[in-house]
């Protein structure tokens, strides 16, 4: 068994009996796996590569609370400056990395959730960092050999909220297909979405934003009919998603953007330097309209995963909830060693709490992701 597998004492038959009868088994989380793309840096060594000596963008970058981040960077040329990538180069870019981290991470989920590539009956895939059709999903399909007859869906385009987006789709068809097996990725290769020039904006940018990949398999039980996914009795079940939760900060719409630079002749992000105070001030709401529905309060909540979005994002959402530092050990961890993944940057962190082994039965998680719109997107699960 891969670690976290062992957290749960209580199969899947025995969860299942659990639900009243007629209602519809919910969905939850069978497997987790996370890929990254192929060299990990640290922020003086990407300062020291690209040249960086403007004291204030050196600060940014050491002032991150980033140790390391994966990315995959242009080459240099004779003189030793870093090659141009066209934005052709960087859709290229991004269609390699993406296949390769998917194809990873899906099958590290597929192996925790004790089940296989043709097992797979919904493939929902979530990505900003690069626009393809036929989207990532199909090709996908073709890559890894995954039946031909699976459905999916691409989630392209909503950016660091996305997984949650994804995730309440994916758990809906679950729910509404009960026994088998649906599977979401999130896949971000943020190296094909890099600028140079000496702006504040790209700086913030590039010293933020990493490479990876996280993929979750999600079940809602079934009555065992053919065709369906079987678990094996012997793996715990994991947990149960309970419900979502959204908040639309319209009057931000523009504060976190990924648009056509014309200076730089390809598209670029864009975060306004206000976007943790705005998500700050908005985090309470949609946390407490979430947790009302099931009757609870934040007190109630044992485990929090926060999407790492960038420091004063985390700090604001820490004094806003009132939470700890414990509370937010996996957001910060992540973080730390991986920079902010985007769409995938929440399943690190649960692929943390379940290497961690100390969750408990009963146990309640509140799943949190902030992104564009301005927008913060919320999961409440139960183990």
């Amino acid at each position: 068994m891969t670690p976290g597998t062992q957290l749960l004492q209580r199969d899947w038959a025995e969860l299942a009996s659990t639900e009243s009868p007629g209602t519809p088994a919910p969905a939850r989380l069978a497997g987790i796996g996370t890929a990254n793309s192929g060299t990990s840096y640290s922020q003086q060594e990407l300062i020291d590569y690209f040249g960086i000596s403007d004291p204030k963008i050196r600060s940014v970058f050491l002032n991150s609370a980033i140790e390391r981040r994966y990315l995959t960077i242009p080459p240099r040329d004779e003189q030793g400056d870093c090659l141009s990538e066209p934005q052709g180069e960087l859709l290229a870019k991004h269609k390699r990395l993406a296949l390769e981290m998917a194809a990873r991470a899906v099958r590290r989920c597929l192996a925790q959730a004790g089940a296989r590539l043709e097992d797979i009956d919904y493939l929902c895939v979530v990505t900003t960092t690069g626009f393809l059709t036929p989207g990532l999903s199909a090709l996908l399909i073709k890559e890894m050999g995954i039946e031909r007859s699976c459905h999916r869906v691409d989630v392209v385009g909503m950016g660091c909220n996305a997984g949650l987006n994804g995730l309440n789709a994916t758990s809906s068809w679950a729910v509404a297909n009960p026994g088998r097996l649906a599977v979401m990725v999130c896949v971000e290769a943020c190296s094909a979405a890099y600028a140079f020039d000496s702006t504040m904006r790209t700086a913030v940018v590039n010293s933020l934003f990493g490479d990876g990949s996280a993929a979750v398999a999600v079940i809602a039980d079934g009555g065992g009919a053919a065709g369906e996914f079987v678990a094996d009795p012997y793996r715990p079940a994991g947990p149960k998603l309970l419900g979502f939760s959204s908040h639309l900060i319209t009057e931000a719409v523009d504060a976190m953007r990924y648009d056509w630079d014309d200076d730089q002749n390809r598209f670029s992000f864009f975060l306004d330097p206000d976007v943790p105070y705005v998500v700050g001030a908005n985090a309470e709401q949609v946390v407490d309209r979430l947790l009302t529905r099931a009757g609870l309060r934040r007190s109630d909540i044992r485990h929090w995963l926060v999407h790492s979005g960038g420091k004063k994002v985390i700090d604001a959402v820490q004094v806003n909830l009132g939470l700890s530092r414990h509370d937010l050990r996996h957001t910060t961890g992540v973080l730390r060693d991986f920079g902010n993944l985007s769409s995938g940057s929440f399943l690190f962190s649960y692929e943390r709490l379940l290497e961690e082994e100390t969750v408990e039965p009963g146990d309640y998680t509140v799943l949190m992701t902030m992104g564009p719109g301005s927008t913060i997107e919320t999961a409440l699960i139960q183990w």
